[in-house]
């Protein structure tokens, strides 16, 4: 009997550890972050995930209306990137808009044009562009405002993906200037 109940312990240690293998490999096979998706480009052409693969990307999710945390980050953004240098020359930067019903490509050229050359403005038909953005966690409310205008609350950090479209980390609104160019000479590496 004692036997009996070694050689079950046995195997459902086994099981246990075999089920907690698997579970973790599926985990951390290497796929890239986000799903797939086809929007537009700031000049109206078709963009897709792909654009986020075989260099490292900087992807900041904002709106053209928004006051202040749009507009800002996409200068820091820019500044981190030139004070890189040729170092992060390799480094694709992106403007997906969480507003696509205001946020045209021929806005998005002239927002974004105003900003930075380096920069590419995304957007598309509002559902795809919410299934985008929900698929790398990024948060989206539409917040009505008096006199039927709104504004959008959205995640305010921006993604950095390696080279193979994987997450990296973020660069948090506000953060410190010298982190966010550590932050861009590591995904530069990657």
């Amino acid at each position: 009997m004692r036997t009996l109940l070694v050689a079950s312990v046995i195997i459902v240690a086994a099981a246990v550890g075999w089920i907690s293998f698997d579970w973790y490999a599926n985990r951390t096979v290497a796929r890239s972050f986000g799903e797939p998706f086809t929007l537009v480009d700031q000049r109206g052409e078709e963009i897709t995930e792909q654009a986020f693969r075989g260099q490292p990307s900087a992807v900041f999710f904002g709106f053209t209306h928004c006051p202040e945390i749009c507009p800002t980050t996409l200068y820091e953004m820019d500044g981190w990137l030139d004070q890189l240098g040729a170092e992060g020359e390799e480094i694709r930067a992106y403007f997906v808009s969480v507003d696509p019903e205001r946020d045209t490509p021929e806005i998005l050229d002239t927002y974004v044009g105003n900003v930075s050359e380096r920069i590419t403005g995304i957007t598309g038909e509002p559902a795809k562009v919410e299934a985008m953005a929900k698929s790398f966690g990024i948060f989206i409310r539409k917040v009505e405002l008096e006199g039927g205008d709104y504004t959008m609350d959205h995640t305010a950090s921006i993604l950095l993906l390696d080279s193979s479209g994987d997450f990296m980390g973020t660069i948090a609104y506000g953060e410190n200037p010298e982190n966010a160019v550590a932050k861009l000479k590591r995904l530069a590496a990657s």
